[in-house]
């Protein structure tokens, strides 16, 4: 556990065995990011924003969940990732059944192309590190299409 975690692991271990209920509303964020620590600050942020999330460390995963579990909503990623990067996650989302799926990319390290390149495929957003958390909170609730 890091610094700022807020739950022990067998809490941690509990909320995704509930989260993994297949009777859950289709309003789930997969968060995907090689940075461990990233991606689960991530989640409880939006957990405390009554926000359900499922997180994967890297394209694979994520390609694997996007494929078995039809309660994801919306998808954020991180853009520098390895082997495969943000980017590439997208064009395979964009190349599938799930093309709707709408998606927030976030970096800490971004070049003019790799923004445009994801407006090419059709982000909700691209933000830039550290996120706002109350903003990026705002937006993932109106694409979900949660009450605010």
């Amino acid at each position: 556990m890091s610094d700022h975690d807020i739950l022990s692991d067998a809490e941690r271990e509990a909320l995704s065995a509930v989260m993994l209920e297949p009777d859950l509303p289709p309003q789930r964020v997969l968060i995907v990011d090689d940075d461990k620590d990233a991606r689960e600050l991530l989640a409880e942020i939006l957990g405390l924003n009554g926000i359900r999330c499922m997180t994967a460390d890297g394209g694979e995963e994520a390609w694997k969940l996007l494929n078995s579990t039809s309660s994801i909503g919306l998808l954020i990623t991180d853009l520098r990732m390895a082997p495969s990067n943000g980017l590439e996650l997208m064009r395979k989302v964009r190349e599938s059944t799930r093309a709707e799926l709408p998606i927030i990319i976030m970096s800490g390290d971004a070049e003019a192309r790799d923004v445009i390149d994801a407006m090419e495929l059709g982000v909700v957003a691209f933000l830039l590190k550290p996120i706002d958390s109350a903003e990026l909170a705002k937006m993932v609730k109106r694409e979900l299409g949660m009450a605010q």
